[in-house]
C-alpha cells in the first residue's frame, strides 16, 4: 500500500473531539496543558528567584530582555496556533492528507522563525538593549542574557511546533512530560551554572558551579528548552498516527503558509502589543525617581505568569474542541465547551486575584533582590500586586473569548481587542497616572484598560456568534 494511502485510511476512526462528553473532554484536554504550564511558570519565577541573588541589576536586565523575548516566543506560538487551528479543521472534515501538508509546513515555518532570530542575536541585541536606557551593569546582563536566548532559539520554536502538533490531534498528555522535562532541566541547572563553587545560596552551600550568573541562566533555560523539542519530536514520530511527514518530498505550500498565518498573524501581533506595551511600561516607570516600579513591574511579571500559564493551557485545550466541531458542524458542543472554559477561568483568576491581593508580602519575599532596599520594595510591591490584581477576574472572560476567536479563524478580532486595550488605553493611561508623580496611581492602568477589554470582546463575540456560530447545525451535544 502506498504511503498516501495508508495516511488517508488509519485514522478513519471518530476523533474524541467529535465523541467525548464536553465536560471530561476539556477536562482531560486541558488538565495536562495546566500542569505542564504550571511548572512552566514555576521555571519562569526560579530562574528570576535565583537572577536576583546576583542583583538588582541583573534581575532589571531578565526584565528588559522580555520584551524581545516575548515577541520571539509570540512567533513561535502564533504560528502554531494557525497550524493547531488549521490542522484540528482539517481532521474535523477529514481530511487527513491535507493535515500532514498543514504539519509540515508549520515545521517549516519553525525554522524559518528560528534564522530571522538567529540573526537578531548576532546583529540586534545591543541596539536593543541601548533603546532601553537602563544603566551599564543593566545592559551588559542584559546584552548577555538576550544574545544566547537568540541564537540558541530553535529549542523553543520546535519544542512549541511540535507540542502543537500534539494537541491538535487531542494527544496533550504528551505536552505535560515534554513541558515538564524542560522546566526541570533549567531548574536543576540554573543554580549550577548562575553561582560558583562554594557560594552560598539559600543558605546551602554550592558544592560545585560555573558562576556565569546571567549568562548561566540562559543556558539553563535554553538547554531545556532543546530537551523539551526533543522529546516533542520522538512522541510526534512514534505515538501521533494522525499525522505522517514526509519530509524529503517536501515542497514549501504558499496556500497552506499564507491560511496558517491568516490565523496566526493576529496572535502574533498581539504578542508583539504586549511587548510593546511592557518596553513603554518599563520606560514610564524609569521616568521616576525611584526605580523600584521597575523592578517591581518586572517581579509582577514572573507572578502572574502562575495564574495566567494556567489559562493559556485550558484555552489550549479549547481551542482544538471548538475548530475540530465548528468543522464537524456541532454548535451545541462548540457552545456548551465555551461554557465550562469560561466557568473554570473565572473562578481560577478570582482564586489569583485574591492571592495576589492578601498574600503579596510573601509573594514578593520569594525574591528580594540582592542590595535592593527592602523597604521600598515591599511598600511599592505590595500596592502595586492589590491593584494589579482587580483586572484578573475580568480578563479570565477576555482570554477565553480570544480563544475562540482563533479556533473560529476570527483572530483578528483577539488583535483589535489587544490592541484596543494595551496600545489605545493602557499605555496612556499609565502615562497620564504617572505625572501625578506617584508610582501607585500609575498600577490602576491595568483595571482600567480590562473593562474597556471586556467590553470590546463581548461586541465582537455577539457580532460573531450572529454571523457564523449562529448557523452552524445544531449537532448532538454531549
Amino acid at each position: 500500500m502506498s504511503e498516501v494511502g495508508s495516511a488517508v485510511k488509519a485514522p478513519q476512526k471518530e476523533n474524541k473531539m467529535g465523541t467525548m462528553p464536553v465536560g471530561k473532554l476539556l477536562f482531560t484536554m486541558s488538565i495536562p496543558m495546566i500542569i505542564s504550564m504550571m511548572v512552566q511558570a514555576l521555571y519562569n519565577v526560579v530562574d528570576s528567584v535565583f537572577v536576583a541573588k546576583v542583583g538588582a541589576s541583573a534581575l532589571d536586565a531578565v526584565g528588559a530582555a522580555f520584551p524581545v523575548q516575548n515577541i520571539l516566543i509570540g512567533v513561535g506560538t502564533g504560528t502554531a496556533v494557525g497550524v493547531n487551528a488549521l490542522l484540528s479543521r482539517s481532521l474535523g472534515e477529514k481530511q487527513f492528507e491535507r493535515a500532514n501538508r498543514i504539519a509540515e509546513n508549520g515545521v517549516f515555518l519553525a525554522l524559518v522563525a528560528y534564522l530571522v532570530f538567529l540573526v537578531f542575536g548576532f546583529f540586534g541585541v545591543d541596539i536593543y538593549m541601548d533603546s532601553c536606557k537602563v544603566d551599564a551593569q543593566t545592559k551588559e546582563y542584559g546584552m548577555q542574557y538576550l544574545r544566547i536566548v537568540c541564537l540558541f532559539s530553535f529549542g523553543v520554536y520546535f519544542q512549541i511546533m511540535f507540542e502543537r502538533l500534539l494537541q491538535s490531534t487531542g494527544r496533550t498528555v504528551y505536552t505535560l512530560f515534554t513541558q515538564g522535562i524542560g522546566a526541570i532541566i533549567n531548574i536543576i541547572l540554573d543554580p549550577i551554572f548562575i553561582f560558583s563553587e562554594g557560594q552560598e545560596v539559600f543558605g546551602i552551600t554550592m558544592p560545585f558551579g560555573f558562576g556565569l550568573g546571567v549568562e548561566g541562566a540562559a543556558y539553563a533555560t535554553v538547554i531545556g528548552q532543546i530537551f523539551a523539542a526533543c522529546m516533542a519530536v520522538i512522541f510526534n514520530v512514534f505515538r501521533n498516527k494522525d499525522i505522517k511527514f514526509n519530509f524529503l518530498k517536501f515542497r514549501p505550500n504558499p496556500g497552506i503558509i499564507g491560511k496558517i498565518y491568516a490565523i496566526g498573524v493576529p496572535s502574533i501581533l498581539m504578542m508583539c502589543i504586549g511587548s510593546f506595551m511592557t518596553y513603554f511600561m518599563q520606560r514610564v516607570l524609569n521616568g521616576f525617581e525611584n526605580k523600584m516600579g521597575y523592578t517591581i513591574y518586572n517581579v509582577y511579571f514572573k507572578l502572574q505568569s502562575f495564574f495566567f500559564m494556567p489559562m493559556f493551557g485550558l484555552n489550549n485545550g479549547l481551542i482544538p474542541i471548538m475548530a475540530y466541531n465548528f468543522g464537524a458542524g456541532n454548535r451545541k458542543r462548540m457552545m456548551k465547551t465555551l461554557r465550562y472554559a469560561m466557568t473554570a477561568g473565572f473562578c481560577f483568576l478570582t482564586v489569583g486575584c485574591l492571592v495576589m491581593r492578601f498574600a503579596a508580602h510573601g509573594l514578593l519575599g520569594i525574591f528580594e533582590p540582592a542590595g535592593c532596599d527592602l523597604v521600598s520594595f515591599y511598600n511599592v510591591g505590595e500596592k502595586a500586586l492589590g491593584t494589579i490584581s482587580l483586572h484578573l477576574p475580568i480578563a479570565s472572560f477576555c482570554i477565553v473569548i480570544g480563544s475562540v476567536f482563533q479556533a473560529l479563524g476570527k483572530g483578528v478580532n483577539s488583535m483589535i481587542v489587544s490592541a484596543a486595550r494595551q496600545l489605545v488605553v493602557l499605555i496612556p493611561a499609565a502615562y497620564l497616572l504617572s505625572l501625578t508623580g506617584k508610582i501607585s496611581a500609575v498600577w490602576w492602568a491595568f483595571p482600567i484598560a480590562e473593562v474597556m477589554s471586556i467590553t470590546v470582546s463581548l461586541l465582537l463575540f455577539a457580532s460573531l456568534y450572529k454571523k457564523m456560530i449562529k448557523n452552524i447545525p445544531d449537532g448532538a451535544a454531549a
